[in-house]
């Protein structure tokens, strides 16, 4: 009965998943550390060059479910006497039969206002989308579906459209606060056979997969605790397609600026757990993620893994005593 419960939800997690506008961003518990993932403004915050990579195996214990990679790498540089911040984004996420990459570039412009800095960031990217018709298995005598449906792919079939963000970052010495949107055209990407950019065929069946505008808000702040080595790092992330909302509160505390240990909540999703360390220039952090829905009865929960490295950088004389950023490093 579970293995049926599993194929019935991979299938039509799939199905869903393709033949209507989707949630298209992968969520991380550990967004405060992966943040130009939402927000091409949040790059460049320090003068770091910082690198990031994350890993999310979601509910463990089920074929085909979620799992998603991502990288970033952002810099603050100078030009002309002006503050800017760059960066590239990268993610993978496949869940049941489908597979998508992401790939972008970042740009930002920064300058100082009310006692802490603005940043606007733009991003220009690829959304690649794959699905793996030529492995979809319809037994006969299905109730759900039909063998001949044509609404079901049944060869491989891959598409390509351009993607772009944008957003606004607000950055103070001890917090920091943004608005951004992903999928700013709402993408629709047409996919066809794998040689399809080839074939002459006039009656190759076009499948479509659209991306929705996503918007985010991000906020997190930096709270010292008086006479001790402990400070609190709460964060916050809300995020809304105009159709579905969603939030997440991250409260962690970090001793020594060294090991940081927390709690979260996903709103009507998950119980999170977190556990950090910080060694010289380097990040290593765990998240586990117990559901709260009926799905916790078929899987283990959910795990994510993100690594981080930075190195410094002297932009001169104007920034070598600038406040340390409020992200975990």
């Amino acid at each position: 009965m579970l293995r049926r419960l599993q194929i019935i939800l991979i299938v039509a997690i799939s199905f869903c998943y393709f033949g209507a506008n989707a949630q298209t961003d992968p969520q991380m518990a550990q967004f405060f550390r992966l943040k130009s993932q939402y927000n091409p403004a949040a790059i460049g915050l320090e003068d770091y060059i910082s690198i990031n990579g994350g890993a999310r195996l979601q509910w463990v214990g089920i074929d085909g479910a979620p799992q998603s990679f991502m990288a970033t790498a952002d810099m603050p540089f100078k030009f002309l006497g002006k503050r800017f911040g760059t960066g590239v984004v990268l993610r993978q996420e496949s869940i049941g039969l489908f597979n998508s990459l992401n790939a972008a570039a970042q740009i930002a412009f920064k300058f100082r206002k009310f006692g802490g800095e603005f940043t606007g960031g733009f991003q220009v990217g690829l959304f690649d989308q794959r699905f793996k018709g030529s492995e979809v298995v319809l037994p006969d005598g299905d109730e759900y579906h039909q063998g001949n449906d044509d609404a079901i792919p049944t060869s491989d079939i891959h598409g390509t459209a351009l993607d772009l963000a944008a957003g606004i970052w607000y950055q103070r010495p001890r917090w920091g606060v943004g608005v951004s949107m992903t999928h700013i055209s709402s993408p629709t990407i047409k996919m066809g056979g794998e040689n399809s950019g080839t074939s002459n065929s006039s009656t190759e069946q076009i499948y479509e997969f659209k991306a929705d505008r996503t918007l985010y808000f991000i906020g997190e702040c930096n709270i010292p605790i008086k006479n001790t080595l402990f400070e609190i790092l709460p964060a916050v992330l809300v995020k809304t397609d105009f159709t579905f909302y969603t939030g997440e509160i991250n409260a962690r505390a970090r001793y020594n600026k060294f090991l940081s240990f927390g709690i979260g909540y996903r709103w009507d999703d998950a119980v999170i757990a977190t556990l950090a360390a910080e060694i010289k220039n380097f990040y290593l952090g765990y998240s586990y993620e117990y559901s709260t829905g009926a799905i916790h009865s078929a899987s283990s929960g959910s795990h994510e893994f993100v690594v981080g490295y930075r190195l410094k950088l002297n932009l001169g004389e104007r920034n070598r005593h600038r406040h340390r950023s409020i992200r975990i490093m």
